[in-house]
């Protein structure tokens, strides 16, 4: 390697230090302001012209939101609807009616599953809370198993939700990795579910169900009461506005979950049936652009299920709106990264990594794995060690169709959902919604998350071997 591409991967060295600086110090800068002002320090220091460093900072936000952004709001409508409507708990409560005691952490993973495709993890564990909590009631009833049943059963329901988050498109981490890269997006889908279903198993069921007699954790009574419906906290609890009239039909609620995915799914398989001319395969195509699909399935489930269950249309459209302000942030981080990634791009940066990385005998798989893991635990945010560790690894990626890069696609997305810690909100989130000790909040929720990070990384390298 030559002197300067020495020079530009110490710059991208001092970049990633700074921008953990930023947002770890006492100034806590917002993660968007770090990588934009980190993008800048870095295109002035690698010399690019200063005429150009607002284009490549507008080019890079712009463009992966006009990639992702659209997409990802469009899915938090949807998860929101899906709550709204009563589509989420039909679904849950169908999975888990008639199962016994030992199963049930099963069929709560079957739930958490269906549910975790369209919802973010904190969202879908929030939305979850109220049947974890009144099925644990009821094992702790019956003592039908040893130590916390809330860990018994928050253990699968984590285990679920933070794979689909890392793993699996449409979700925001997995989509900026898919355009990213230039991978397939069907493909990483369908090796994505490949990969999340034994690391869900292992991470969720087997897991939980060793840590639960270890652990005895217990949510606030009170919380139990709102979230369960009885007691004097919920009766004090305010009613929603847009009440529900009728019931949601199973099978309208999971044809809801699973149109966006199965749009995205059916192109890449028209794909690979169909010829470029084919009008079958252009169909297709177009039905299964991820802003497409995900138009399709909010629209679908808008009709199907918010309309249908008696919701205000004001209701609807305020939980609507409450839904993209949840979002906000994530999609500032999103732009902030896809800037920072066009400067490397520009600067010369990416060809220095590319040309420092084809004289390293290390695989590309594990060294995404493990760049989106020290950023995501060092930064606190799985989309931050996302989007910075795919804008380093870009050139690296091989053809944009093949499986290698689906693969690092997972290696990534599983990087960032390891060491989950306290500088992560969702530690926080599931260590006061069940009533957990510093302690026990790491030794289930960090652990499980760790967890899931490793066996997806095993299982991009286990497939990796065919591509």
């Amino acid at each position: 390697m030559t002197g300067h591409t020495w020079t530009l991967l110490i710059i991208l060295a001092a970049a990633i230090a700074v921008l953990i600086t930023l947002i770890n110090s006492r100034l806590r800068f917002h993660p968007f302001v770090a990588l934009m002002t980190v993008s800048v320090g870095v295109a002035l220091a690698a010399g690019q012209p200063v005429e150009k460093i607002a284009e490549s900072l507008e080019d890079g936000a712009g463009g992966i939101l006009g990639d992702v952004g659209v997409t990802l709001a469009f899915g938090a409508m949807l998860g929101r609807l899906l709550s709204a409507s009563g589509a989420t708990d039909r679904i849950a409560r169908m999975i888990v009616d008639r199962a016994s005691a030992r199963s049930l952490p099963w069929y709560v993973t079957a739930a958490a599953f269906v549910i975790g495709i369209p919802m973010f993890f904190e969202i879908g564990l929030i939305v979850l809370l109220p049947l974890i909590f009144s099925v644990a009631q009821r094992l702790e009833r019956t003592r039908k198993i040893k130590g916390s049943p809330y860990v018994y059963l928050a253990a699968p329901v984590i285990g679920a939700l933070s794979t689909l988050h890392g793993m699996v498109a449409p979700h925001p981490g997995p989509l900026v990795a898919v355009e990213g890269l230039h991978a397939n997006l069907g493909m990483s889908i369908a090796v994505g579910l490949i990969c999340a279903i034994p690391t869900i198993i292992v991470a969720g069921p087997v897991y939980g169900r060793w840590i639960a007699p270890r652990l005895d954790a217990r949510p606030d009574p009170e919380l139990i009461a709102k979230f369960t419906g009885s007691g004097p906290a919920a009766d004090d609890t305010p009613q929603e506005s847009g009440t529900r009239t009728k019931e949601v039909r199973t099978g309208w609620a999971l044809a809801a979950v699973l149109v966006p995915v199965a749009l995205m799914l059916l192109r890449t398989l028209a794909e690979l049936v169909y010829d470029e001319s084919s009008q079958v395969r252009h169909v297709f195509a177009f039905l299964g652009e991820p802003v497409i699909a995900m138009l399709a399935g909010f629209l679908f489930a808008l009709f199907a299920l918010g309309y249908r269950s008696g919701l205000s249309t004001d209701s609807i459209r305020a939980a609507l709106t409450d839904s993209l302000k949840a979002v906000a942030g994530i999609l500032l981080i999103i732009a902030g990264g896809g800037a920072f990634n066009q400067v490397l791009k520009d600067s010369g940066i990416g060809q220095a990594v590319e040309s420092a990385a084809s004289g390293m005998h290390i695989n590309v798989i594990v060294l995404g794995w493990l760049m989106a893991l020290l950023l995501s635990f060092s930064t606190g945010s799985a989309t931050v060690g996302i989007v910075a560790a795919t804008g380093i690894l870009a050139p690296l990626a091989q053809d944009g169709g093949s499986l290698h890069t689906s693969l690092l696609v997972v290696a990534v997305g599983a990087g960032s959902i390891g060491l989950n810690y306290v500088n992560h909100a969702g530690f926080w989130l599931v260590k006061e919604s069940f009533g957990m000790t510093l302690g026990q909040a790491t030794k289930s929720h960090t652990a499980i998350q760790t967890i899931v990070s490793v066996c997806g990384l095993l299982m991009a390298l286990l497939l990796s071997v065919f591509a």
